[in-house]
């Protein structure tokens, strides 16, 4: 039997949920409506879905209050649906812990495209091939297979985009990967995401990682990208 990949999506607006749920079942996705907050965090509880589209304007509990709820209990892989263009409501969702988010009006391609590079991410944790190679740099841990990073033996809860980026960063701990280079290697050449979606995305990760002790995990280059730092403890230096 084929695996379908089950997606939830969220949002008070009807026509909008139809639409979505068309466009994933076209591109070989289940998926399944939830019309507000409270019947997001009800239906999550009842049938566990691999991916919520989480729109952020909703009655009763908006989609920020749902993530939060979310991300206490796990890492469950959100794209966030948003008809406010400002840049400040998306960095918020991504420092919640969304993985992505797209902004009204969209196409609902460029939403299966995003659904479907968020899924292809996380179902790099659960490879057919021989286990991967334990990464480990200084306190920090890496476990590709199993999709658990831990600093000095602590299990830090990470999304399935923070552990993407920490994972090319482990690849090449020397190098500078520059916004564009994460992005690519996270979505594929030609995604179009923003380098501030980037930035949040590390920012979150430093402070999952500074709240256990792990306070030089990433360096930031000024003007270049990011690099994995000594990951020893230390204060982090200020960005040159």
């Amino acid at each position: 039997m084929t695996f379908m990949p089950q997606v939830l999506v969220v949002d008070d607006d009807p026509h909008i949920r139809q639409l979505l749920v068309f466009a994933l079942e076209k591109a070989g996705l289940s998926a399944r409506e939830a019309e507000d907050g409270e019947a997001a965090l009800a239906a999550v509880a009842d049938l566990p879905p691999d991916l919520v589209v989480l729109d952020i304007n909703m009655p009763k509990l908006d989609g920020l209050e749902v993530c939060r709820r979310l991300r206490a209990k796990g890492d469950l892989p959100i794209l966030f649906l948003s008809s406010r263009d400002d840049e400040i409501d998306r960095v918020l969702g991504i420092e919640l812990g969304g993985d992505d988010y797209v902004v009204k009006p969209f196409s609902p391609r460029e939403v299966v495209a995003r659904v479907q590079a968020i899924l292809r991410r996380a179902r790099a944790a659960k490879p057919a091939e021989p286990a991967a190679a334990l990464l480990s740099h200084g306190r920090l841990s890496l476990d590709p297979d199993s999709w658990i990073a831990r600093w000095g033996g602590t299990e830090a809860a990470l999304t399935v985009t923070e552990f993407g980026i920490l994972k090319i960063l482990m690849g090449a701990p020397s190098r500078v990967f520059s916004r564009d280079a994460i992005i690519d290697r996270l979505h594929g050449p030609g995604f179009a995401i923003t380098d501030r979606t980037i930035d949040s995305h590390v920012r979150n990760l430093r402070g999952k990682f500074a709240a256990l002790g792990g306070h030089d995990v990433v360096e930031t280059r000024a003007g270049v990208g990011y690099r994995l730092g000594p990951c020893q403890g230390q204060p982090a230096a200020p960005p040159a």
